[in-house]
């Protein structure tokens, strides 16, 4: 039973995320069939009675399963003015946030690109912009023709549109989330009605005040710092979710979504994929975000742009997407190349974040790589987002078999399959307290 509360709750939260704009909404994308009425847990009471509602609505979201890996397109629409809630008005926006997913049953596991919102891509009519533009130049069509274009021609095979208003409301229905705030976050938007100030430190965020931090950018990664704070939310959510206590407000979040979704996705399909998500561990969902930089001030004329990188794009689309890039070696010379690859020191530009309340680990952890021969180690200048007690590494831009080569090495850690780390990294190593018994052990230069 316990195993299914987590399982549970972490589908949930990846739904509360796609509506929060930081995840995969599924389960509240469709009508509701009268059937579902039938699934509202009983008296408080009666231990039993919910029991028997919990195991109810799991077989619910069981009956229909993925017979191939399916590609949805997500947008989170920023709010139009005006526009009546669920009128077709109201997902006319600028993206605020694209995410494309992957369900693929054939390997068990969930992964998410996370798409920067000033991505410049080319456009049919309009030229070189900013890809969030597509959806309001053309709707959920044009902006899934784009992101394809822009993803070596990526099949993809349904779409979901969210309204920022989803989020708020669903964060206050579970009773907010607890998320730690870096710094100070202050900065108005008229145009969007956006007011934000938030205090530093760990709190426990309401719907409006997640909101603000979600969609804060007034710091030096931007755009960029935006997902990042997304990808924290949505983690942020899963932990909330662990209860019980949330599966009886399902059937409440279902009807509240209606109004905020659009999506081309049939009920049946819905439910095929929650019931994968149902199945999912924690290990098996993997977000990555788009890798590129910064445009620089002059480059554009002033316009802010995010670059994609398009050799790292390749890899994150063969690697997780299974798409092919044109012209790419073949497999046998892949697999040489890869083996030749594992004999050599690590070269990858890891980061190092240290969490801990000593401000020397991070150049102690900075000298035991360099003695290891792993030479692009740095210390970022970004602080980390909370004090840890086990060190993770960050698999900045989705190269997991270098990071457990990395782990391999320290013997210890965790794996976090996200894009939270320094931005100029492929790897962060973020610092816990696990790693202080080691560094005493270890002789200093």
């Amino acid at each position: 039973m316990q195993k299914r509360i987590w399982l549970w709750s972490s589908t949930f939260a990846i739904a509360v995320g796609i509506s929060a704009v930081s995840g995969a909404a599924i389960g509240l994308f469709a009508p509701i069939p009268k059937s579902f009425a039938h699934f509202v847990p009983g008296s408080e009471t009666s231990a039993d009675g919910k029991v028997l509602e919990h195991q109810k609505l799991w077989d619910f979201f069981l009956r229909y399963e993925l017979d191939r890996p399916v590609n949805i397109l997500v947008l989170g629409i920023d709010r139009v003015l005006d526009a009546q809630p669920g009128s077709k008005e109201a997902f006319d926006g600028h993206s605020d946030t694209m995410l494309l997913l992957r369900f693929d049953p054939e390997k068990h596991v969930l992964q998410m690109l996370s798409i920067p919102r000033d991505t410049r891509v080319l456009i049919p009519g309009e030229g070189m912009v900013k890809i969030n533009d597509a959806n309001f130049s053309g709707g959920a069509k044009r902006a899934t023709e784009v992101v394809s274009e822009t993803l070596n021609d990526i099949p993809i095979d349904r779409y979901v549109r969210i309204t920022n208003d989803a989020f708020r409301e669903l964060v206050d229905l579970v009773g907010g989330i607890e998320v730690n705030v870096p710094h100070a976050m202050q900065y108005r938007d008229e145009t969007q009605q956006l007011n934000i100030n938030l205090a530093p430190g760990r709190q426990i965020l309401n719907g409006d005040r997640a909101e603000q931090f979600a969609r804060f950018r007034k710091d030096s990664y931007g755009d960029i710092g935006r997902i990042q704070r997304q990808q924290i939310l949505l983690k942020a959510l899963r932990e909330r979710l662990q209860s019980p206590a949330t599966l009886p407000r399902l059937p409440q979040a279902v009807q509240m979504m209606r109004q905020y979704v659009d999506t081309n996705l049939s009920w049946e399909e819905t439910l095929a994929l929650v019931g994968f998500g149902l199945k999912l561990e924690k290990e098996q969902i993997k977000m990555v975000m788009l890798p590129g930089r910064f445009s620089e001030k002059n480059e554009f004329n002033g316009v802010s742009y995010w670059l994609m990188s398009e050799r790292e794009r390749d890899r994150i689309l063969r690697n997780n997407f299974d798409q092919p890039v044109p012209g790419e070696e073949t497999t046998s010379e892949k697999t040489e190349a890869s083996e030749s690859e594992q004999v050599k020191p690590l070269r990858a530009r890891i980061a190092i974040q240290n969490t801990t309340a000593d401000p020397a680990v991070a150049e102690r952890v900075l000298e035991y790589l360099q003695a290891r021969d792993i030479r692009n180690a740095y210390i970022s200048e970004r602080p980390a987002p909370q004090v840890l007690e086990q060190t993770e590494i960050i698999v900045q831009q989705g190269d997991r078999e270098t990071a457990k080569r990395l782990h391999a090495l320290l013997g210890f850690g965790s794996i976090e399959d996200d894009s939270t780390g320094d931005i100029g990294s492929q790897l962060t190593l973020r610092v816990g307290s696990d790693w202080l018994p080691k560094l005493e052990a270890e002789p200093r230069k």
